[in-house]
């Protein structure tokens, strides 16, 4: 999933007043007081520590989860079974969880996010060793473009090249939004025994669609560097480091997980 918790809300309720400014006003008795010390506002620098940490976190934890899994065991009558322990399943369920915490209360980011790295770590890890079975090599590469991916967005969006703007923030969140639909939607169908074919085929279609998600993931990156850009200018409160890091982290799961399915479509052709 990706990010869209990094709105516009979130500089109406927590940003100062009058962005740019030091003071928040007199008082009666006695001299003008600031409105937030430079110890209790968002950085930059600790954005990146946060990030780091999270990072750390989620790699630990995927390094469990894929010596948890089992090799994929073929059935007599054809069939898979992939050897996922159900610690998975519930990793996924718990990043949910953490997922809507945050976006309701951005002050436990600094509780919640660590939670949400280890239990989607856990995730990510379990399914890359089903990959990886299946496809030698290919977590590697898919780890590799993810990182190629992430510094070439940071390039773009550092040189000018992308720029945020309102329509452009819009439009990523509204098409982010749309394919999290789509993929609840087709979860409810497969769950009914039916399912989607092309999320997962490897015809043109199916990795035309991989290709649109993965540069959809890509483009919340840009999102993730503006709000952090703007958080900081903006003298969010220092929470909102842990906050941006989180966004951070969901973007680039996303993003690592659209390129494994990507290069697994391709590897079928």
């Amino acid at each position: 999933m990706s990010n869209p918790v990094l709105n516009e809300k979130v500089f109406n309720n927590w940003a100062p007043p009058q962005p740019g400014t030091e003071y928040r006003g007199s008082v009666s008795d006695g001299p003008s007081t600031p409105w937030r010390s430079a110890g209790e506002v968002m950085t930059i620098g600790g954005t990146i520590s946060a990030t780091a940490t999270l990072l750390a976190l989620l790699l630990a934890s995927a390094t469990v989860g894929w010596l948890a899994t089992g090799a994929p065991a073929v059935a007599a009558d054809g069939s898979i079974s992939y050897g996922m322990p159900g610690l998975a399943i519930l990793g996924v369920i718990v990043g949910i969880g953490a997922a809507f915490a945050i976006a309701f209360r951005p002050q436990l980011a600094r509780i919640v996010g660590p939670i949400y790295a280890l239990a989607q770590g856990f995730a990510v890890g379990s399914i890359s060793r089903v990959y990886e079975e299946f496809y030698d090599g290919i977590v590697l590469q898919a780890a590799g473009v993810t990182i190629a991916v992430f510094a070439v967005m940071l390039s773009l969006y550092r040189s000018g090249a992308i720029k945020v703007t309102d329509r452009f923030r819009r439009t990523i969140v509204m098409a982010t939004i749309g394919v999290m639909v789509f993929y609840g939607i087709s979860l409810l169908i497969s769950l009914f025994g039916g399912s989607v074919s092309f999320i997962s085929s490897p015809s043109l279609f199916g990795i035309g669609f991989s290709i649109f998600v993965a540069g959809l993931a890509a483009m919340n990156l840009a999102l993730d560097f503006d709000f952090i850009e703007r958080g900081t200018a903006e003298g969010l409160p220092r929470h909102f480091e842990w906050f941006a890091a989180f966004g951070m982290l969901v973007t680039i799961v996303w993003l690592y997980l659209e390129i494994l399915r990507l290069l697994a479509k391709l590897r079928e052709r």
